[in-house]
């Protein structure tokens, strides 16, 4: 792991994410591979609608640019749920 940064904050319910902003600081750390992580407050890590076309979206821009996303993991208490694990990556 080269690093890790919180790039947004949100409120309770949502948060604006800009794929552009992720772009520029994987290229900032030269990263050929990044993993997305985010958590949700309620506690319940089941990602919504929402979640699984922002993550498509970051996907697909930063494959024009080289740079893979192998994972997004949503922090619940106590689970944490893993596009990977769950065969969506």
């Amino acid at each position: 792991m080269i690093c890790f940064e919180e790039l947004f904050y949100g409120t309770i319910n949502e948060t604006a994410v800009y794929p552009r902003q992720i772009a520029k600081r994987a290229l900032f750390h030269n990263a050929a591979r990044i993993i997305l992580a985010h958590n949700h407050p309620s506690g319940n890590p089941t990602p919504s609608l929402a979640d699984r076309e922002l993550t498509q979206s970051i996907k697909q821009a930063l494959e024009l640019i080289d740079i893979a996303v192998v994972d997004h993991v949503i922090v619940g208490d106590p689970e944490c749920f893993s596009f990977v694990e769950h065969g969506e990556m």
